[in-house]
Formats: structure tokens, C-alpha cells, sequence
């Protein structure tokens, strides 16, 4: 295997504006440059973002060599990415169950067609 699935949750403010300026900031070449370069530099080979009602799933497809603590220094130090990072939590809304300040939260697989007999 040379990627690694994560699946991530989280929901928007439920406002239908919102939610269509959340999807505007996020359609092709809407994304900053640098936010995109960012992505791609920690081996983040595909990221999809899907959407229904106020929610979202973000699946993710990351090399080997993908480290999320580096990652997340990275991101700490680059000041487009926490412009963006700022910004798309205008539109966030934490899930109810994660921790003080969360907003993307992993998700736990718990089915595969793969395993079944």
C-alpha cells in the first residue's frame, strides 16, 4: 500500500448562504495557491471535501512519509494557511463530541465490503 484513507467530519453553521460561500471558497482555483502548495508538500497525494445539508466529509488520500504533528507545525508557522485555517472556521461549527476548539474530526471505519465473506 503506498497511501493511507483518512476520513474526516465536520459541520458548517446550518445557513444556506453560508454554506454556499463555504462551497465558493472551495471551488477550483478559489483556494489560495499557497494552501494548495501546503497540502501537497506533506505528501497529501488527494483530498476531497463532500457535502450534505450543514455537513462535511473530508477524505483524504496521504503517502507514506505523511506526518500530521510536522504538519500541523507547518501549518502554525505559514501565515496563508493560518489566514485560511482563520477564515473556513468563520464557517465551521465543531461537532458537539470533540474537544474544546476541534473542528475536523478523524472518523473511525467501521465497515469494508473488502473484508466481507
Amino acid at each position: 500500500m503506498t497511501t493511507v484513507r483518512k476520513v474526516y467530519a465536520v459541520d458548517i453553521y446550518d445557513d444556506g448562504d453560508r454554506i454556499e460561500r463555504y462551497k465558493a471558497w472551495h471551488a477550483a482555483g478559489a483556494v489560495p495557491v499557497a494552501v494548495t502548495a501546503a497540502i501537497r508538500a506533506d505528501d497529501i497525494r488527494e483530498l476531497e471535501i463532500w457535502q450534505v445539508g450543514d455537513r462535511m466529509v473530508l477524505i483524504m488520500e496521504q503517502g507514506l512519509d505523511f506526518d500530521p504533528s510536522a504538519k500541523a507545525e507547518r501549518d502554525g508557522d505559514n501565515p496563508d494557511v493560518a489566514a485560511w485555517d482563520a477564515l473556513m472556521r468563520t464557517f465551521q461549527k465543531p461537532l458537539p463530541f470533540g474537544p474544546e476548539g476541534s473542528t475536523w474530526l478523524e472518523m473511525e471505519r467501521i465497515y469494508s465490503l473488502a473484508e466481507q465473506a
